[in-house]
């Protein structure tokens, strides 16, 4: 078994051998040009952005002095406009504060009237359904009242006693 097992190991070792060499060379053959001349191109790239980048800083240490000037224009015309700016932003927010003050005190005159025209309604339709109970409730008491012939003639005679007392 032990011979077995090193014929076995020996064999693996051979064609993992053959098969890593075979790589290898596919490699060569066929990735490692590719490669190359990926790494060149960049490699010329980069040098070409080197100098590139050389020749900006040369042109821009020509250009250093009517920039300053440039600058410090723009900062007097920057600090200009921010005045400006804050003058503009202060008028427009007073005049938004005066507005709010203005619509909410108009908003609230037309609540406060909506709440008196709904409380008068509220107020009439409460009268009117009391008012209809009250016919309801005395109509029920004058035919209880009047379902009696005695009750009848009571009522009639009490209602008559009042007349000739007033």
């Amino acid at each position: 078994m032990e011979k077995l097992l090193e014929e076995f190991s020996l064999g693996l070792f051979f064609w993992q051998t053959v098969l890593f060499g075979l790589l290898l060379f596919l490699l060569y053959k066929f990735a490692w040009k590719p490669i190359l001349k990926a790494v060149n191109d960049r490699e010329e790239g980069i040098k070409n952005a080197l100098d590139a980048a050389d020749a900006a800083k040369k042109e821009m240490q020509n250009v250093t002095a009517d920039s300053e000037k440039l600058l410090k224009e723009a900062r007097a015309e920057r600090d200009a406009l921010l005045k400006e700016a804050r003058e503009i932003k202060e008028s427009i927010v007073s005049e938004a504060k005066e507005q709010a003050k203005v619509e909410g005190n108009k908003m609230i005159k037309q609540a406060q009237a909506t709440i008196e025209s709904e409380k008068k309604a509220a107020v009439s339709e409460i009268k009117a359904q009391v008012a209809n109970l009250s016919l309801e409730i005395a109509e029920k008491v004058i035919k209880e009242e009047l379902s009696d012939k005695k009750k009848q003639q009571k009522l009639v005679d009490d209602m008559l006693g009042d007349i000739k007392l007033n």
